[in-house]
């Protein structure tokens, strides 16, 4: 199975922002991935518009939003105006999720969920068709740096499962090592956002670690 490396960029070093990008680029990641906190929602505050905008101008490879913010419904022409490719909302931040999602479709842009440890399959079943990308939180969301949350590996099995159903692709976020890439991509995991576990702050350059990551030598 092809795995999807994606870099959380929350953690790269901004003050080197371009040079990190083309580093990034060079080494074939597949999709960037970046948190928006609204420090309501989260109890924190990351990236915002002039950080994805800067992003955009610097890769034609795809960008997603993490969007961890109180009613995501109001954010959603703002980020498809800058180009972003995929939308991840959470469903308990968002009155009427369902609609917000087909909104995000309309604009052209994949609609993706974003699933919290404490959030059950059950409570969101009925927005799995209406999706493109799942994305299970292995971590309280807010802050990096957090260990792994084992007893999200369950939800994760299950929602592998039941993927061919939906026809969604499923991403983990949160404390991912290249060991719980190996782990989660044997059950059916396709995409990894990868952090400081994983990617930066690392001896080996970017382009050496994540073909390691996608499996080559």
């Amino acid at each position: 199975m092809h795995k999807l490396i994606c870099p959380s960029l929350m953690v790269a070093d901004w003050q080197n922002i371009e040079k990190e990008i083309k580093e990034l680029n060079e080494a074939d990641i597949d999709i960037y991935h970046l948190d928006i906190m609204d420090g309501s929602f989260v109890p924190n505050m990351a990236l915002g518009v002039e950080d994805v905008e800067a992003v955009r101008k610097l890769t034609t490879k795809t960008i997603d939003v993490h969007l961890m913010v109180q009613n995501p419904q109001n954010f959603i022409d703002l980020f498809a105006d800058l180009g972003v490719n995929i939308i991840y909302i959470h469903p308990e931040a968002d009155q009427i999720p369902s609609r917000t999602l087909q909104t995000i479709k309309e604009r052209g842009i994949h609609p993706g969920l974003a699933i919290n440890p404490g959030t059950s399959i059950n409570s969101v079943h009925e927005l799995l068709p209406l999706v493109d990308y799942v994305l299970v939180m292995t971590v309280d969301p807010g802050f990096s740096g957090q260990p792994f949350l084992e007893y999200t590996i369950p939800k994760i099995k299950t929602l592998a499962e039941i993927k061919s159903n939906y026809h969604y692709q499923l991403m983990v976020d949160g404390a991912i090592s290249e060991n719980r890439i190996d782990e989660l991509s044997s059950i059916g995991v396709e995409g990894f956002i990868v952090g400081s576990s994983a990617l930066f702050r690392k001896n080996d350059n970017y382009k050496t670690i994540v073909k390691r990551l996608k499996g080559g030598c």
